[in-house]
């Protein structure tokens, strides 16, 4: 038994990557999941076959269409009766280098990766109130240190750190509201050793992390009952190099 058993948490991006990683901690911690999913049906199936329909359910929902997104967290009330927990995951990253961004890619971008989580969040509230439960918003390092190629990504994710900060203050006190930024946790299965070496390198750690960083990250702000509005860089001080060698 832990103190978050019996909780329910929604968890937009379950079947891919991170998301995938923090609803399967989630439910090993005793938490009911809300796995959402756009077209990774797979991931949150698999966490239904190795948990139970019992205790967790899946969700499907296009986040970039806003009625969808505004329905979600009532659909999941409807479903476990109570919202505890809701980790804002599902994103789009696309290398897009300066020259080929088009105003369709951008908009597609920040509807996912910042408007969703907003009106997410924003429909979430009466149940979150009613919990006094909180709001995890995953961002990453291109939130604290852009990437050239990834500008729409880098821009959606600053702004995600500054819409954390706003909800924490709208949702005060019942409510928390903290972001994480992960660094190279969960590389893509197709970088190069070459790659890897280099993110390694700009760790003051210097070594890559692991997804597991990330969930510890996860249970600290879902325990820390006197944290809200924060940032937790989990980056093993990549971040903190850049900014000293610039």
């Amino acid at each position: 038994m832990t103190e978050l058993d019996g909780c329910v948490a929604l968890v937009t991006g379950a079947g891919r990557r991170l998301g995938r990683v923090i609803a399967r901690a989630l439910a090993s911690w005793g938490v009911s999941v809300a796995g959402h999913y756009h077209r990774s049906a797979e991931g949150v199936e698999e966490l239904l076959r190795g948990e139970g329909e019992t205790h967790h359910a899946a969700f499907q929902a296009d986040l970039t269409d806003p009625a969808a997104a505004a329905d979600l967290p009532r659909r999941v009330v409807a479903r476990f009766g109570r919202l505890d927990i809701l980790i804002n995951s599902a994103a789009v990253m696309e290398r897009q280098p300066l020259g080929s961004v088009t105003a369709a890619e951008w908009d597609r971008v920040l509807q996912l990766n910042l408007r969703a989580p907003l009106l997410v969040t924003q429909a979430a509230a009466d149940a979150l109130r009613v919990a006094r439960g909180c709001v995890i918003n995953m961002a990453d390092v291109s939130a604290l240190d852009p990437w050239p190629s990834y500008l729409p990504h880098s821009a959606s994710k600053a702004g995600l750190l500054s819409i954390t900060r706003g909800l924490a203050e709208a949702l005060a006190p019942d409510v928390r509201v903290n972001a994480i930024v992960p660094g190279a946790v969960l590389p893509p299965a197709d970088a190069s050793e070459a790659a890897l070496e280099r993110a390694a390198r700009r760790a003051l750690l210097g070594r890559l992390g692991s997804p597991d960083d990330v969930v510890g990250a996860v249970r600290y702000l879902l325990t820390a009952r006197f944290v809200t509005g924060s940032t937790l860089v989990v980056d093993g001080g990549s971040v903190a190099r850049s900014r000293s060698d610039g």
